[in-house]
């Protein structure tokens, strides 16, 4: 039994690992723990997926970090998908027999919150937006991947699993420094970004504050990891 995981971003990957994978390419992380860096956004983690399952994965995990949908959650929570909606708020199939299992195993050592998980296609950058999104789909956390996962997952008949730690909470506001130094594919571009920032100095306390958040996230995802070989392991029959 192979478990694939789809990673968005470097340094959600750094949360699984110290090796380094370029993007899209698949790395073995432990014996049966297959990992590809996918890139952000539903057509990357949709080919990261495949590719997984190409090289053998059994069961498949969308990890990283997400947006807070519901005003409960902080930065730094953990979230489990025991419902997922795509970007057209279609629900999609998903058994939940793992994400069961993984709460029971994981709420032994950290607070765990399950909930709807909703995807984007695009960056959701405003309160007002998620708090829109939260009002007609009642799901508490937004992510650019894990339906993409999820319906590759359940085009081949796999487990699958959404483990994501809140970044963004449900009332702020992203600072416009990450949509203008965002490329095509999500990803930032430092020199855009400290372009930004000099044009917007007001702008920094703002991303400084997003900066505590995404590492409070990322604490939480390493945590998480030191349990992976038992959710990996766990029987979903």
């Amino acid at each position: 039994m192979i478990t694939g995981i789809v990673v968005a971003l470097p340094d959600e990957l750094g949360t699984l690992t110290t090796k380094k994978v370029s993007k899209g390419h698949s790395l073995f992380i432990a014996d049966a723990i297959l990992v590809v860096c996918s890139g952000v956004g539903p057509d990357n983690a949709r080919a990261a997926a495949e590719l997984l399952v190409a090289k053998g994965a059994t069961q498949l995990i969308s990890w990283g970090c997400a947006a807070a949908l519901s005003p409960q959650l902080k930065a730094g929570d953990l979230t489990l998908a025991d419902k997922l909606l795509d970007a057209d708020y279609n629900e999609l199939p998903l058994d939940l027999r793992w994400p069961s299992c993984a709460k029971a195993i994981l709420a032994a050592n950290l607070p765990v919150i399950s909930g709807c998980l909703v995807e984007s296609t695009s960056m959701v950058a405003t309160g007002r937006q998620k708090k829109q999104i939260h009002g007609i789909t009642d799901a508490i956390v937004l992510d650019m991947e894990s339906a993409a996962v999820a319906k590759i997952a359940n085009r081949h008949g796999l487990p699958f699993l959404a483990i994501r730690a809140i970044v963004d909470p449900a009332n702020m506001d992203l600072p416009r420094a990450i949509a203008f130094a965002a490329n095509e594919h999500g990803d930032i571009m430092l020199s855009k970004l400290l372009l930004f920032l000099l044009l917007h100095p007001l702008e920094l306390p703002q991303l400084i504050r997003l900066g505590i958040n995404f590492r409070a996230a990322t604490r939480t995802l390493t945590q998480v990891a030191c349990h992976l070989h038992k959710l990996a392991a766990l029987p979903h029959g």
